[in-house]
C-alpha cells in the first residue's frame, strides 16, 4: 500500500474552514459579502475550504462559487476539499426514499464534474469518498478517481470516516495515494486515541481532518467551572482555543475541520492551533470531559 507525505496538502495549514452551514448565514449568501468574508480568512492565512456535495443540498457549494465568480481572483488563492457519495433519503430518486451511499465510479465522476462548475474552480485540491459503502467496487472506484487526477480536475484523494481497513483495502487497490482521513475527534470523542485508531493514521501516512472539533459547541459545559477557568488564566485561551489546542498536541498534528463561520471564534481557533498546551492540562481536560481518572 502506498503512503504519501502529502506534499503540498501542508500540514502546517492550522484550521480548514468547514462550509456546511453556509446556507444558514443570510449575512454572507451575496457574493459580494462571501468573498469578502473569505478575503478576510486568507488575509488570516487560512485557504482551506471543506466542502460536500449534500451540504445545504448543494447550494453550499453554489453559494461559495458565486462569491469565486465575482471575485476570480479568489479562486487562485484558495484551495477546496469535497465530497460526495452520501444521498440523503429527500434526494433518494427512487420510490424507496431511502438514505443511502454511492461510492460508484459514475456517480463520483459526475459529482466532481458538478463541484468543479458549483463551485467555479480549475481543480478540486482534495477529493474524498464521504463515507464507506459497502457496496463499492473498488476497482472500479479507483480508476474513476485516477482518471479524474490524470485529467487535472482533482489533485489527489482522500476518504471521509473510513475505518483503517476500509482505507487500505482502496489504497491497496489504487496507485493513487491517500491524502488524508476526515473523521470526527475532539476532546468530546476521544475515543479513536484509546483504539488503535490514531495509530493507524500514523503508521499509514494519513493526515487526520478532525471534524466536530469544537464538540458541538458544548464542551464547557461537560468541564467544571474550576477546571476551565485554571486553564483560562494559565493559558489566555478559551474554551475554543482550548479544544483547539488540545486537538493540535496530537501526533500527527490532526487538522481541526472548523464548522464555525464567526470571526470570532474563527480567532479563538487560530490562537488556541497555535498554542502549545501544557501536558499536565491536556490530561486534566481529557479527564474532565471522560469524567475519569486517567488510568
Amino acid at each position: 500500500m502506498q503512503t504519501t507525505e502529502t506534499t503540498g496538502f501542508t500540514p502546517h495549514t492550522p484550521l480548514v474552514l468547514g462550509m456546511m452551514r453556509l446556507h444558514d448565514h443570510p449575512g454572507l449568501i451575496k457574493p459580494a459579502r462571501l468573498a469578502d468574508w473569505v478575503a478576510a480568512r486568507l488575509d488570516e492565512g487560512l485557504d482551506v475550504f471543506d466542502h460536500a456535495d449534500i451540504y445545504g443540498g448543494g447550494e453550499c457549494e453554489r453559494l461559495f462559487g458565486d462569491a469565486l465568480r465575482a471575485h476570480p481572483l479568489l479562486g487562485k488563492k484558495v484551495r477546496i476539499i469535497t465530497k460526495a457519495g452520501i444521498v440523503p433519503a429527500s434526494q433518494d430518486r427512487s420510490p424507496w426514499k431511502v438514505k443511502h451511499y454511492r461510492a460508484e465510479a459514475g456517480y463520483l465522476k459526475d459529482a466532481i464534474d458538478r463541484a468543479l462548475a458549483s463551485l467555479a474552480v480549475e481543480k478540486i485540491d482534495t477529493f474524498l469518498i464521504h463515507r464507506p459503502d459497502p457496496l463499492m467496487q473498488v476497482d472500479e472506484v479507483a480508476r474513476a478517481l485516477e482518471r479524474a487526477v490524470s485529467a487535472g480536475k482533482v489533485r489527489q484523494i482522500g476518504v471521509s470516516n473510513f475505518l483503517p481497513e476500509q482505507w487500505r483495502w482502496l489504497a491497496a487497490n489504487t496507485e493513487l495515494p491517500l491524502a488524508c482521513n476526515q473523521s470526527q475527534l475532539s476532546l468530546a470523542h476521544s475515543d479513536p486515541l484509546f483504539d488503535g485508531t490514531l495509530e493507524a493514521h500514523l503508521a499509514d501516512g494519513l493526515h487526520w481532518l478532525a471534524w466536530s472539533p469544537l464538540g458541538g459547541g458544548k464542551l464547557a459545559d461537560r468541564i467544571p467551572t474550576d477546571v476551565l477557568d485554571r486553564a483560562r488564566e494559565e493559558t489566555g485561551l478559551d474554551e475554543t482555543g482550548l479544544a483547539i489546542s488540545w486537538l493540535r498536541q496530537i501526533p500527527g498534528t490532526p487538522v481541526p475541520v472548523l464548522g464555525s463561520m464567526n470571526p470570532d471564534r474563527i480567532h479563538s481557533a487560530l490562537h488556541g492551533a497555535r498554542y502549545d498546551l501544557p501536558r499536565p492540562i491536556w490530561y486534566r481536560l481529557l479527564e474532565a470531559v471522560r469524567n475519569k481518572a486517567v488510568a
